[in-house]
Formats: structure tokens, C-alpha cells, sequence
């Protein structure tokens, strides 16, 4: 069963989040995407903006998401989304709404063909600076996005020190006018000729904007990966990494299936699923980013097993797997914990 990855896209009042959405719907080429667009007042005027070109769509208007929805009703609009056999899922949040509140609604989704995909949060590089000083309590929501998004820049420089203040970790990317690469947030449908199986390359976009603006690297090894050497890259990925995505072959008894691995910015979610009949196990990653060089790939080649493994090193993957009851919108977003000295000198 396909799982339709739920991306939730916030920002404060006129930052850009529905141009933002817009670049996204006019550039995926193919993608199908479901959109519920939240705004305050009678009038929907972010639902009409974004109606003309969306695949499916549910307006929820002169109310907040966050407060008049709980998780049934959250269930029900994501359902008839999911039903309309769509790529991805994009929740455009009102300006005024609380992301931890919608990230815990989203988590605890009780609908197995949508999952949570990562918080995305739109900054104005103009009003930045005003807006984070008239309103503190914005820095709570701004500390547990995945992926900042620093809009406008081609008016005002991004002021990335005072993000860092309250977010030390999560990428950041500057745009103008909200055109973000949509690979950064989602896979876009392949445009293939022929009706054919797959392979790992349809997976990446091959775009001229995308190979313009952003790096590329791809990893790939038939050796089974470390679980604990792995997990130290990923909360330690460099800070240039936007996007990263592929399968992982770790080989453990218990653990010889495909774990399909997704990040957005500081978003991370493994999902376990059968290798393909006929398909030889293999690690096939691809790293999209900015700044980022040969060294992320030689990183990764060292998290290859080259020795004895303990099965409980596992436990530092599974707590990010797909159908684990207990993830919840703080361990998502915690500092990633030390891990015994004993594990490391093992590996």
C-alpha cells in the first residue's frame, strides 16, 4: 500500500506561504498533490488563490486547524484526500496557527495511508526582524521546524544569525517570490516515455533548475549499513543538506527487509517494506543540498559494517520507523542523544 507523505507548510501572516504553494503546484509536473488550505475570515481568500491548479482540495475557513479540528477531524479531511490516490499532501497552516499542535494532530493520524512529512516554515527576510520581536511566542514554533524557508531575499537579506538564535539546526534555503525546488520538500512523478519498471535514477529529479541551483550526490553499496554509524550521520547531517532519500540495507537478523529512508531540512523517517522480487539488496541514497561536497559521501561509506553488530543497535533506527507508537512531536525535534562509548568502540 502506498503512504502519502503529509508536508506541513507554516508561516506567519504575509510571509508567503500561498505563493509559496502556488510555485509548488504550477512546478511538479505530474505530482499529484491534495491541498487543505486553513485561513481566518469568511472568506477564503488563500482557498481561492490556490484553487485553480490543485489536484484536490479541502478549504477550512474563519477558523484555525489547529483549534477546531481534533484528530478525527483531522482524519477525515486527510481520508478523502488519501482517496483521491495523490503523490503528497501539502497542509497550508493560517498564519496565526500553532505547528506543535498541528504536528501533534498529524502524528497521531489513526488513517496507515498518510504520514507525517516534515514541517516546512516560510520566514519574510523583510519583516523578519519586526515581526520576531512583536510577537515572542513565534520562537517556540519557529524552534521545531524541519526546514526554514527564507523568503523575499531578492528585497532583503536573509538575517540567518538571528534565525539561529532560535533554531541552531534546521537548513535554511532563500528564495524569491516562493520558488522553492519541489524535490526539496517532495518526489516529483517521473516523466517517462514507456511504461516501464523503475530504477533508483527515476528517483531524483534530472531538471536543469535543479542540477543550476542545487548539489546532487548519490551513494550506493551492496555492503550492509551500520545502524549506529548511520544514525550519527543522519543527526549530524551538514547543515547544507535539504533533502535526502532512498533505501537502506542493514542486514541484521530481523532486519534484512528495504527501510525507505526520508529527510526534509531536520525531518527524519525510516519506513520498512519488502525488497522488490528479484531486486539485490543494496543501499541507494541521494543527497540534495547546497555547499554540499565528496566528504558526505565517503562519511557514508564509512557506516558500512566492517564488523561485528549488536541487534539492540537497531533500536537507534526503529525509533524513527513507520507504526512506533511512541514518536511524538518532541522526540522529533530533540537533540539527538549520546550514544554509549561502548557501542562506538564495538562499531
Amino acid at each position: 500500500m502506498r503512504v502519502i507523505p503529509v508536508v506541513l507548510l507554516t508561516g506567519f501572516l504575509g510571509s508567503g506561504k500561498t505563493t509559496l504553494l502556488n510555485h509548488l503546484l504550477s512546478s511538479a509536473r505530474g505530482t499529484k498533490i491534495g491541498v487543505i488550505v486553513n485561513d481566518f475570515g469568511q472568506i477564503n481568500v488563500d482557498a481561492m488563490a490556490v484553487a485553480g491548479q490543485v489536484d484536490s482540495m479541502i478549504s477550512l475557513g474563519n477558523g484555525c486547524l489547529c483549534c477546531v479540528a481534533d484528530t478525527e477531524d483531522i482524519d477525515e479531511m486527510l481520508g478523502k484526500l488519501a482517496g483521491a490516490k495523490l503523490d503528497v499532501i501539502v497542509i497550508e497552516a493560517s498564519g496565526l496557527a500553532d505547528p506543535q499542535a498541528m504536528v501533534r494532530k498529524l502524528l497521531a493520524s489513526k488513517d496507515d495511508r498518510v504520514r507525517y512529512g516534515g514541517l516546512v516554515t516560510v520566514l519574510d527576510a523583510v519583516e523578519f526582524e519586526r515581526t520576531h520581536a512583536e510577537h515572542p511566542e513565534l520562537a517556540k514554533a519557529l524552534a521545531i521546524a524541519d526546514l526554514l524557508v527564507f523568503n523575499k531575499t531578492d528585497l532583503a537579506d536573509p538575517v540567518i544569525e538571528s534565525v539561529r538564535t532560535y533554531n541552531s539546526t534546521a537548513p535554511i534555503v532563500p528564495v524569491a517570490h516562493g520558488r522553492i525546488d519541489p524535490s526539496l520538500l517532495f518526489d516529483r512523478a517521473p516523466e517517462l516515455p514507456v511504461a516501464r519498471q523503475l530504477t533508483f535514477d527515476d528517483l531524483h529529479d534530472h531538471s536543469e533548475h535543479a542540477h543550476a541551483v542545487y548539489d546532487t550526490i548519490t551513494f550506493t553499496t551492496t555492503e550492509p549499513m551500520h545502524p549506529v554509524l548511520l544514525m550519527d550521520f543522519l543527526d549530524n547531517r551538514p547543515a547544507g543538506l535539504y533533502r535526502m532519500k532512498g533505501f537502506v540495507y542493514f542486514g541484521l537478523p530481523g532486519h534484512t527487509d528495504r527501510f525507505g529512508v526520508q529527510t526534509v531540512g531536520n525531518y527524519l523517517r525510516f519506513h520498512r517494506s519488502p525488497w522488490p522480487r528479484g531486486t539485490k539488496p543494496e543501499t541507494q541514497l541521494v543527497l540534495i543540498g547546497k555547499d554540499i561536497d565528496s566528504t558526505s559521501a565517503d562519511w557514508l561509506e564509512a557506516c558500512q559494517q566492517t564488523g561485528p553488530v549488536a541487534l539492540d543497535d537497531m533500536l537507534w533506527v526503529t525509533r524513527y520507523l513507520d507504526g512506533v507508537d511512541d514518536i511524538s512531536v518532541d522526540t522529533l525535534h530533540e537533540p539527538p542523544q549520546e550514544r554509549p562509548e561502548a557501542e562506538q568502540d564495538e562499531a
